[in-house]
């Protein structure tokens, strides 16, 4: 299990306890405060950092490992997210008091795109949001868990990634649905500049005995996980690059990919 099923999650996944979600935590003054100027502080901010990440990194490779450690972790505190299989999420979509669809703030500042709806608001009030959000407004959509069920279905099926993240640690806020061009995956997985997620609390599996070698699920793989053994002829999932979404499933034409918990391998 992860840091935070350690610190958050009383014997469980953290993200399957319900105090995470709760209305008392959502009301905490601070948290409200951190809410209300996220979306202000990711636009305003997050190139800016990514450039000084990357200017580390290139320039100061040895500071930039204690920057790194740093920055991670400020954003634990702070919003922080883990990978989540398609289940997992379908299961927490029922365990909030409420769902809201809104564009993606990730795609927006990455590429400009104002109405790529890709997130889904857990608990959070939308009436209130509006009032510091004013321009998601016309993105922001209630749904009932059977049509964030449904909605989930379809972005697995577009191979993106599944992400609960954090409003002020340990509160979960919002499903993500990531694709390459999300600023989580930018900085995490294209740049490796520092950790902002962590990986899911599942490895992926191919059964040799079914793969027939198409390659569909390489080819998906946001994580480059799907790799050839040359000495046993077959694809196999290399498990320390494996995040455990799952969603290579979904390709598999011959039901050869399967999800391990990893606390069985252990």
């Amino acid at each position: 299990m992860c840091e935070f099923c350690t610190k958050h999650g009383e014997g469980k996944r953290w993200y399957e306890v319900m105090e995470n979600y709760s209305k008392e935590m959502l009301e905490d003054p601070s948290r409200q405060k951190y809410i209300d100027h996220f979306i202000k502080n990711v636009r305003n901010n997050a190139e800016g950092n990514i450039k000084k990440l990357e200017w580390s990194k290139r320039r100061l490779p040895i500071a930039h490992r204690f920057i790194r450690k740093a920055a991670t972790a400020n954003m634990k505190k702070y919003h922080f997210g883990q990978v989540v299989p398609l289940e997992d999420a379908k299961n927490i979509v029922h365990m909030v008091q409420s769902i809201t669809r809104i564009a993606c703030v990730c795609r927006n500042v990455a590429t400009g795109k104002s109405n790529a709806r890709y997130c889904l608001l857990l608990g959070i009030d939308p009436s209130e949001s509006i009032k510091h959000w004013p321009e998601l407004e016309a993105s922001m959509e209630t749904l009932t868990p059977g049509e964030a069920e449904k909605l989930l279905d379809d972005f697995d099926r577009e191979g993106l990634v599944h992400s609960i993240w954090t409003f002020k640690t340990p509160f979960i806020g919002a499903i993500c649905n990531c694709g390459h061009d999300c600023l989580a995956y930018r900085i995490q997985v294209s740049s490796d500049l520092m950790n902002l997620m962590f990986k899911g609390e599942y490895t992926a599996h191919i059964d040799e005995a079914e793969c027939v070698g198409c390659r569909q699920c390489e080819r998906i793989c946001p994580f480059s996980a799907v790799e050839y053994s040359s000495g046993s002829g077959s694809y196999y999932i290399n498990p320390e690059k494996c995040y455990g979404c799952g969603v290579c499933r979904n390709v598999c034409k011959k039901d050869a990919i399967s999800l391990v918990d990893k606390a069985v391998i252990r």
